[in-house]
């Protein structure tokens, strides 16, 4: 029997070293280099394969029952909206009156422009459905997107489940290794380069820390990242700017380059981290009173900014996670600070794993469990040229020019609505300024431009 547990044991240090040797070998560093073997886009492109031929499977299966398919989802809702100014939209519903309308009188037919915002905001609320999990055109095998795809073939369940346990025996004991090795190396690395007095050759250490760390904690989630225009990368002593889905954003970024973080410190895990990052580079982390002083913050992200050595800031100007498919208002906090900013337009493919944090419904561990059992994260980034602000440009204005360029190039929905309508109700403001456009129409003044957010904002909370 002792015999028998001495060989249990040898073969389970055997395959331990070969599980060690295997993912330092091929996996750690060629990462830590960034290079590729290759492994990974082979294994997507397999992915792709299975993918297509289940989608045709489902397609199939639904002629085969005829059943109506799952409907694509629409990519500017159910309801085609005009996109006009409140002024331009009662103006058409004012020409079927056979009365001409004096200047400050009211007229009956403008109400049913507010009915019809209302109703339109009821049936298709634009800023809700932009904290949800983004909609599939066809399923993509992985358990938790199966809301609207039911039972087709025995083929295509038993390639479900070779997936199931591929990717949480195989591929998720393997993300969660590289994930913790990657942490605790940047843990350990920055706090000994943090301990060296050159400055040159500490700045290097540390971004060549930084780099291999995020390239670890990429490759533990399978990430195939595409950058476009490389050219326009963001430069020491600039504000990098990006739409924000997800907290892997960062790593996402800082596998192409070194980036000085921005944000509230923290405890725990979390806070060991922060301190030791800012050991060996200067990242700008404030305390929870800070935070709420916005000239403290300014003036520190401007002193930044002013040291033309210091790496760029990394921000996410719309201040919470949106769900792949637009960009919501930028707070005009970091267009204020003044310098270059660069803007970086960041997608992924919704096929191989949702990269939406919905912090409304799960808290960071099991986010990232979900990370580690998709089948992949493959996103494109694109890096825009840089942008300055235009004379008579005010920090506004600025910030929607940039969220426009950014909307674009991505071909994320461009929207006008705050963010942080995620968690509070809508600002009274909004109202109030609906109500003073309103006024200023019927009294004859120049009503103010009405792109920005209509009567949406009474919208059920």
């Amino acid at each position: 029997m002792r015999t028998e547990e001495i060989e249990s044991t040898i073969i389970a240090v055997v395959l331990l070293q070969v599980w060690f040797s295997v993912m330092i070998g091929f996996i750690m560093i060629p990462a830590m280099f960034g290079l590729s073997l290759g492994v990974t886009s082979v294994y997507i492109q397999i992915l792709v394969k299975i993918l297509e031929w289940a989608t045709l499977r489902i397609e199939r299966g639904h002629r085969e029952r005829h059943t109506l398919p799952v409907p694509a989802p629409l990519p500017f809702g159910l309801i085609q909206r005009e996109g006009g100014s409140m002024e331009q939209e009662m103006g058409e519903l004012r020409r079927y009156r056979t009365q001409s309308i004096s200047r400050g009188e009211f007229a009956l037919s403008d109400s049913f422009y507010f009915y019809i915002k209302g109703l339109e905001s009821i049936v298709d609320d634009q800023v809700t459905q932009r904290f949800s999990s983004e909609e599939l055109v066809s399923w993509n095998l992985l358990t938790r997107t199966n809301h609207n795809f039911h039972y087709i073939s025995l083929r295509l369940t038993i390639i479900w489940g070779l997936g199931v346990i591929i990717r949480y025996c195989v591929l998720f004991p393997l993300r969660i290794t590289l994930a913790i090795i990657g942490l605790t190396w940047l843990v350990i690395g920055t706090t000994l380069v943090g301990f060296l007095p050159n400055k040159r050759l500490k700045n290097w250490l540390s971004e060549l820390v930084h780099l291999m760390c995020y390239r670890i904690c990429a490759r533990g989630l399978s990430a195939t990242i595409q950058y476009h225009n490389k050219e326009n990368k963001p430069q020491n002593g600039g504000i990098c700017v990006a739409n924000h889905t997800s907290p892997i954003d960062i790593v996402i970024l800082a596998n192409d380059g070194c980036y000085a973080m921005v944000g509230q410190s923290h405890g725990g895990l979390m806070g060991v981290i922060q301190r030791s990052m800012v050991r060996s580079c200067p990242h700008v982390w404030f305390e929870r009173s800070e935070m709420r002083d916005r000239n403290a913050v300014t003036s520190r992200l401007r002193a930044h900014v002013a040291a033309k050595t210091n790496l760029p800031i990394l921000i996410f100007p719309e201040g919470t996670c949106i769900n792949n498919t637009s960009v919501m208002m930028f707070k005009k906090g970091s267009f204020e600070i003044g310098g270059t900013i660069y803007p970086v337009a960041i997608k992924y493919d919704p096929r191989f794993g949702d990269a939406f944090w919905n912090s409304a419904k799960y808290n960071m561990v099991n986010y990232l469990l979900r990370m580690m059992t998709s089948w992949a994260i493959v996103v494109n980034v694109w890096y825009l040229p840089p942008m300055t602000r235009r004379e008579g440009e005010d920090a506004a204005q600025f910030a929607n020019r940039v969220k426009s360029a950014i909307a674009h190039q991505g071909g994320l929905l461009d929207m006008a609505w705050d963010g942080s309508l995620k968690r509070a109700k809508v600002k009274e403001e909004f109202k109030e300024r609906q109500q003073k456009m309103y006024s200023s129409m019927v009294m004859g003044k120049k009503g103010r431009n009405s792109q920005e957010p209509h009567t949406e904002g009474t919208r059920r909370q």
